[in-house]
Order: C-alpha cells, then sequence, then structure tokens
C-alpha cells in the first residue's frame, strides 16, 4: 500500500479521524455525563497537544525549513534542537493529544480508537516514508539523531 504515502495531510487524517469518533460515539455505550476530572483531563491534553505541536512549528520556522508533511524531500534542514530532542514528530504527538482529548471528552471506550489508529497510519503511511527520505538527505546525521531520540515519546 504504498501509494497512500506521503498522500494524505496528517491534519486531514486526524479530522476525519475526530468525525468518525463523533458518529461512532452515540452508537456505544458512555461513561455517565461528563465529570470534571474528565474534562480537566480533556483540557490540559490539549493545551499540552498545542503547545508541542507549535513548539515543533517553531522550531522548524526558525531553521526556515519546510513543515509540508507530503514534501519532505524540500527540507532544507535537519531540526534536532528544542522539542525535537524529546520527540522526533512533536507535531503527530501533538496530533495524537488532541484525538486523545476529543475521545476523553467522548466519553466512550470505542473512541479511544481514533488515537491508535491515527499513531498507527501516521507511523505507517507518514512517518516511515519521511524517515526515508531525510535519511537519503541528511545521511548519518539523521540515523544518530534517530539513535538518540525516540519516533513519538
Amino acid at each position: 500500500m504504498r501509494w497512500l504515502e506521503l498522500k494524505v495531510p496528517p491534519p486531514a487524517v486526524a479530522l476525519l479521524l475526530a468525525a468518525a469518533m463523533w458518529w461512532a460515539a452515540p452508537q456505544v455505550p458512555a461513561l455517565d455525563g461528563l465529570p470534571t476530572w474528565r474534562a480537566g483531563l480533556a483540557l490540559v491534553l490539549v493545551v499540552a497537544g498545542g503547545s508541542v505541536d507549535m513548539a515543533g512549528l517553531w522550531a522548524f520556522h526558525r531553521q526556515r525549513t519546510t513543515v509540508n508533511p507530503l514534501r519532505p524531500a524540500n527540507a532544507s534542514a535537519l531540526v534536532t534542537g528544542g522539542v525535537y530532542r524529546i520527540t522526533r514528530n512533536p507535531m503527530y504527538v501533538g496530533m495524537a493529544c488532541f484525538l486523545l482529548a476529543w475521545a476523553v471528552w467522548l466519553g466512550t471506550l470505542a473512541a479511544f480508537l481514533g488515537p491508535v489508529a491515527l499513531v498507527a497510519y501516521l507511523t505507517r503511511f507518514q512517518i516511515q516514508p519521511e524517515e526515508r527520505v531525510l535519511t537519503q538527505l541528511f545521511g548519518t546525521a539523521y540515523t544518530d539523531y534517530t539513535q538518540r531520540v525516540r519516533r513519538w515519546l
């Protein structure tokens, strides 16, 4: 299924999954109401995800390299500082946090399939192809980086 690699923008995948989670939520039993702890946890996840996501975008901006996930070959710099010392994919971690917050907010166990599906999809059809391209572009600098920093967290 290589034809799917680097074809669908990751935010579009996240939005499609969020919509599917919203549609599926009333189809399965929900947890009772929206207790304060669930609303609070969802808020924490949104803030954490947004912070990690924005830190990743800011690091790319500082290095003046592309943030276009469909064209990793256009990267002009290997970004390894800031949040990229903790995760190789902070923008995708942010998206996963947003979907996890949505699952917590929706309050059904089925909703938690959304973040799992996002991580699986992005790993196979976005991250692995990006890693192949970045290895070609940056060689040992990139492979050394992959040995030091995890793909997700």
